[in-house]
């Protein structure tokens, strides 16, 4: 029986056992009152990490196949090697021609290795950034979807300059004259996300999570036990939900019931849709007005009002 089923229980006895013995345990009733609420909340938030990490849950070539049109894979960053971590080229949707860049992790073991658990080095990231330039030099919009746990944190990683590629996309992307549109489809983790998610617009699949750390790396570092995984997944406040409150994305997209799993193609359907929706839109624009407006939009983020008095 999960904790928050025991909880309740153990809640609803207390209540009952207090009505019929005349008992005063109002103090005793809301300390566990709010351990049951605390509990439930670490389940909810446990179970869409769950999601976005569940082994059958589509990855990024799963939706290119069912969105896109004709799509071709380019490879290489024209400096070291290329990075099969992260998979770009050219589709097209409903007609229009776009560059696609996009996290990508394996199912079987041996494709995980190849991979490398979608965990990108720096040759990805300057992958990227070439396929990117490449788009703004021909006028075409640039789609994105992330997934991944984090970039690589090796030694020839370190070596090659992951900090320094995963910066300079940073920079570049806010700059790009094109569309961009990112979409987080299961894990956004930390700066390995964030090297292909600076876009115009960006939204989270339902059941996706955005945040800085793992949930086990926080517990690790700042709870001092990494078993407290759940309670440290609630304090980063990594749900889709919790991103659109803070601004950090602009919209959500509905799941399939059950999860995008059970429904591969109707969770492609639903990213499309979003995807056309805003192409249609920010290709009507100058692109030197989108430039203005994405890097608004990126200042804004961790601003707040203190209340007055």
């Amino acid at each position: 029986m999960p904790n928050t089923d025991k909880l309740a229980k153990k809640l609803q006895e207390l209540k009952k056992l207090a009505e019929e013995s005349g008992l005063d345990v109002t103090e005793e009733l809301s300390q566990l009152e709010t351990k049951v609420k605390t509990a439930s909340q670490s389940e909810q938030v446990w179970k869409r990490v769950e999601l976005a990490r569940h082994p059958d849950r589509p990855y990024a070539l799963d939706y290119i196949e069912r969105i896109f049109d004709d799509f071709i894979e380019l490879h290489g960053d024209r400096y070291f090697a290329d990075d099969p971590a992260i998979v770009g080229g050219l589709g097209f949707l409903n007609g229009r021609p776009v560059t696609i860049i996009a996290n990508q992790k394996g199912r079987t073991l041996k494709e995980n290795i190849f991979r490398n658990h979608g965990m990108a080095n720096p040759e990805g990231y300057r992958k990227a950034l070439r396929l990117a330039k490449q788009a703004e030099k021909f006028h075409r919009p640039i789609v994105t979807f992330v997934d991944t746990s984090g970039a690589y944190p090796g030694l020839g990683a370190e070596e090659r300059g992951i900090g320094e590629a995963i910066a300079r996309n940073l920079r570049e992307f806010s700059q790009l004259k094109t569309p961009i549109v990112c979409v987080i489809i299961g894990e956004g983790g930390s700066g390995g996300a964030l090297g292909i998610c600076v876009g115009d617009k960006i939204y989270m699949l339902e059941n996706a999570v955005y945040s800085v750390i793992s949930p086990e790396g926080c517990a690790s570092i700042l709870l001092r036990d990494s078993t407290k995984a759940k309670d440290a997944a609630v304090m980063l406040r990594i749900t889709s939900g919790d991103l659109l409150d803070f601004k950090v994305v602009n919209g959500l997209i509905d799941e399939p019931e059950g999860g995008a799993h059970l429904d591969k193609d109707g969770a492609a359907q639903r990213i499309k849709e979003v995807l056309v929706r805003e192409l249609d839109d920010l290709c009507s624009r100058n692109p030197s007005v989108l430039v203005r407006y994405r890097n608004l939009k990126i200042r804004k983020i961790g601003h707040w009002n203190e209340g007055t008095e």
